[in-house]
Order: C-alpha cells, then sequence, then structure tokens
C-alpha cells in the first residue's frame, strides 16, 4: 500500500471498489474536493487507475466474487474503523453495489453511507423485474421479450414488434455474463433478421451463461435520443441531487457496446420531476443512474434500466459544475440537508478524442455546439486530471484515449441503418 495522507486526520475514509472509468472519477472527484487519498479496493489495476498517486491500493485477490468479498471488505473495514472517523464505502459496478446490499448486515455498523434494500435490489437488478417495476408505477419502456434459456431460439415466436431488434442479458454487467466467453459475445446485439438473431443464441449457448435475454424493438432515433440521469438520494428515500445528460455518441466495441462515450449535461424540469417521484416513491437509497431514450412516435422516455452505482460516464455531473460524491459526504459524514440540486448547465464531457467526436457526431447541430462548447472550454475529460501526470501515466492513458481513434474506424456502425444485420 502507497503511505500517502495519515487516515487519522481526516473524519471520514472513502473506500472505492473497482478500478475502471469510474473508479477514477470518483477518486478525483474526492481528490478535487478533499485533497484526501481514499482506498482503492480491486482484484486487479484496470487502465485508467494504472500509475496513479491519488489513492491507496489494496489488491484482493477474487475480490470481485461472492465467495471472498464479505469477508474481505470486513477486515478492511475493522482495520480501519475508527470513533471520531466514518468510513464511506462508493461501489463502481453492479456486482459490488449488489453485495453490498445483499450482504449490508455484514458490516453493520462500520459503513456510514447505505444502499438499497436486498428486496428493492431484486425488484430492478435485471431488466424484466425493472420493466414490472415500471408498469406498476407508471413509467414507460420499450415493448420487450423476456427470454427464459430454454426458450432463447423460439423467443421470437412470440414477438408483437418488428425488426430491427436489441438483444440484451438480462443484466450485461453481471458476474455471470462477464465472466462467460462465446463467439460473437457483445454487452448488446442489434439484429435485423430472425436468422442472424438465432446464429448468436446458438452461439451463446455453447457458453455456460445460464442468464435470460432482454429482446425489444428498437426505439428510432441515434445515439443522441439517449438520456441518462444520474441522481443522490438520502437514508430517507429523498433525492438531493440530479444532473441529466444527452449522449451524443456511444462506444462500438464488443464488449463496450452502448457504454458512453461523449454526453452533454442538460435540464428538464419534467423528466426530474418524473424520475424523482419515481425514485422516492420506490423508497430509492443511494446513487442511481437510469437510462432512457426519447421515442419520436411517442414523444415519451421510455426507460431501459437503472443502475445502484454511478457510471463509467458519470463525470459528466462535474463537468455541469456538480460533484456527485460532495453530495453523499455532506448527507451521511455531516447530516447536511439541502434542498435538492438539479444540473442546469450545459457542458461536454468525453471518454473519446475530439476527432472521433468530428467525425462521428453528424447532426449539424450537435456539432456545432460540441464545437462551441469546445471555444469556450466547457469540456472535461475524467481520466487526464493536471494533478495527476506523472510521465507513465501520461502515456498510458494517451495510449488507451487515442485508441478509440482505431475502435471506431474498426467497429462503427450506423444504427439508423435499416439494412443492417448481424452486427
Amino acid at each position: 500500500m502507497n503511505k500517502g495522507i495519515t487516515m487519522k486526520s481526516y473524519d471520514f475514509l472513502p473506500i472505492i471498489l473497482g478500478s475502471d472509468e469510474n473508479a477514477y472519477g470518483n477518486v478525483r472527484l474526492i481528490h478535487e474536493r478533499y485533497q484526501i487519498k481514499p482506498l482503492l479496493l480491486c482484484s486487479r489495476l484496470l487502465i485508467p487507475t494504472m500509475n496513479s498517486s491519488l489513492f491507496d491500493l489494496v489488491q484482493i485477490d477474487r475480490f470481485d466474487s461472492e465467495s471472498v468479498f464479505p469477508g474481505a471488505l470486513l477486515k478492511i473495514l475493522e482495520k480501519h474503523a475508527a470513533p471520531n472517523r466514518k468510513l464511506v464505502v462508493i461501489p463502481c459496478s453492479d456486482y459490488y453495489a449488489g453485495m453490498l446490499s445483499r450482504h449490508y448486515s455484514t458490516f453493520k455498523g462500520l459503513i456510514a453511507n447505505h444502499f438499497i434494500s436486498d428486496s428493492l435490489l431484486d425488484t430492478l437488478d435485471t431488466k424484466d423485474k425493472f420493466y414490472k417495476l415500471c408498469e406498476k408505477h407508471g413509467m414507460d419502456y420499450p415493448k420487450t421479450i423476456v427470454s427464459e434459456p430454454q426458450e432463447r431460439e423460439s423467443a421470437l415466436n412470440h414477438m408483437d414488434f418488428q425488426f430491427p431488434i436489441v438483444v440484451k442479458p438480462e443484466n450485461s454487467n453481471a458476474y455471470e455474463y462477464l465472466h462467460c466467453e462465446f463467439e460473437g459475445k457483445k454487452k448488446v446485439f442489434f439484429f435485423n433478421t430472425k436468422d442472424d438473431y438465432l446464429k448468436m443464441v446458438r452461439s451463446m449457448n455453447t457458453s455456460d451463461y445460464k442468464g435470460k435475454l432482454i429482446i425489444q424493438e428498437f426505439i428510432p432515433g441515434g445515439d443522441s435520443s439517449m438520456r441518462v440521469i444520474n441522481s443522490f438520494s438520502d437514508d430517507n428515500g429523498q433525492v438531493r441531487i440530479m444532473c441529466l445528460g444527452q449522449p451524443v455518441l456511444e462506444e462500438y466495441t464488443p464488449k463496450t457496446l452502448g457504454n458512453y462515450a461523449a454526453i452533454i449535461s442538460r435540464s428538464d424540469k419534467a423528466i426530474y420531476e418524473k424520475i424523482k417521484k419515481f425514485l422516492e416513491e420506490i423508497g430509492y437509497i443511494g446513487f442511481s443512474n437510469i437510462d432512457m431514450k426519447y421515442d419520436s412516435r411517442t414523444g415519451k422516455y421510455m426507460l431501459f434500466e437503472i443502475n445502484p452505482r454511478l457510471g463509467r460516464s458519470s463525470f459528466f455531473v462535474r463537468a455541469a459544475g456538480l460533484n456527485m460524491i460532495e453530495a453523499l459526504i455532506d448527507n451521511v459524514v455531516y447530516g447536511k440537508n439541502e434542498a435538492t440540486i438539479y444540473s442546469d448547465r450545459t457542458a461536454l464531457w468525453t471518454n473519446v478524442p475530439r476527432a472521433v467526436l468530428r467525425k462521428y457526431v453528424t447532426e449539424p447541430a450537435l456539432s456545432a455546439e460540441i464545437n462551441a462548447l469546445y471555444r469556450q472550454k466547457k469540456v472535461l475529460k475524467s481520466l487526464w486530471y493536471s494533478k495527476d501526470l506523472n510521465m507513465k501515466r501520461i502515456l498510458r492513458v494517451s495510449r488507451y484515449y487515442f485508441g478509440h481513434i482505431n475502435n471506431y474506424r474498426k467497429y462503427y456502425f450506423d444504427k439508423l441503418d435499416a439494412s443492417m444485420t448481424e452486427l
């Protein structure tokens, strides 16, 4: 472990679970606001957190597995517990968030912040359950078929919507799907014919993935029709901060397909009010990350999923001038319960070079807006932090960052192209 700060001199200790862009973004938010080093717990470092001096690292073999996580985290919490210091744990993936909810009683009295209950998690941790929750609370969602593993080849026989279709595992970020292997594996699939769909499921059936498949109508519109809203809800289920974003480009490599590559922060009172009401009705606690898409046919926003943590693109909130970690710390450490903050600033967060945005964001109005935000210096990149740029990190992050140019050249496709086949 690095020897950074003396933890006893602070009244809280943040503990980050994970090592991806989301983890680095949270580490950076902590450093920007508090100038302290959190603990970063992971099974292995990923590129976004390599060669960083902003955290104290604890690597734990198989930390992301159910058999190791509870005991390993408990030891860390017990080691760092102190009478005048609160331990704040921040999960950076669905499986860490899920394990915190399932095993929270194990850590009783050691973690200052709370998470959604295991029973609430069970109503939204897969897309099919989430859509039932949407139905109950009057939220819109796409037409959907839920396929059990044994029904994969026959599932389209029940389809009451047209091609093209979108196919996803019930939770593409779940441990089971992340660790299975089959030819053509992707985070999300787009198909224009039944034959192409069957080719994929027959390949999937050779793997040990036993989860459900979600088969949906394709909502018209490109990447910029998507919306994402990040929130923090206190222990009473009251939403304390909300930020809306309009993705202008998604990623296209098979393992990251559908992840957001660039987001412009927006403000929409109607969406804020509707999502706030939904979160408070279900008694949601902690961070939430909700993906939705505008359906031009109906004028409605169709909800796709809710993630019980911040996402890898959540640094777009910081571009908008807000700090989600500060909202958490203010509440659970300092007991502040101020009025809900709604983001209303326009700025750009990007995880890809400007050359990628120039080439693949083709809507004239969005292109002009992006250019204006660059001119106004209202652009933020998660991994490029001036206070954490040693030579090794500069080289590694540069290679990773500019590698997106080749990734788009190789994998990009037009989702609006009606002639698309298996992608």
